[in-house]
């Protein structure tokens, strides 16, 4: 019984780590807006979230990091890109 326990217990937490978001604020150059903007509009399976995800998860990964949920993400558009290229 404190084996199930535990295992909800940790399954709990992951689904909490998973869905923590928060949210950012920046400045944007006008060109690299309005390529973003164009990419986004020109892509339907994309938007400016998952744009901004996949290009700061490869951005860190191919700078060092060593984090798993950063090497998820970047794994998981490295290898689902969309089928609109």
């Amino acid at each position: 019984m404190t084996q199930i326990s535990e295992s909800n217990l940790t399954e709990r937490k992951l689904v909490e780590c998973s869905s923590n978001k928060v949210s950012l604020e920046t400045e944007l150059s006008e060109t690299l807006y309005n390529t973003m903007k164009d990419f986004v509009l020109s892509n339907p399976t994309w938007d400016q979230y998952k744009l901004i995800n996949s290009a700061l998860a490869t951005f860190l990964v191919q700078n060092g990091c060593n984090d798993n949920s950063v090497s998820e993400i970047y794994l998981n558009q490295l290898f689902t890109p969309s089928k609109s290229f």
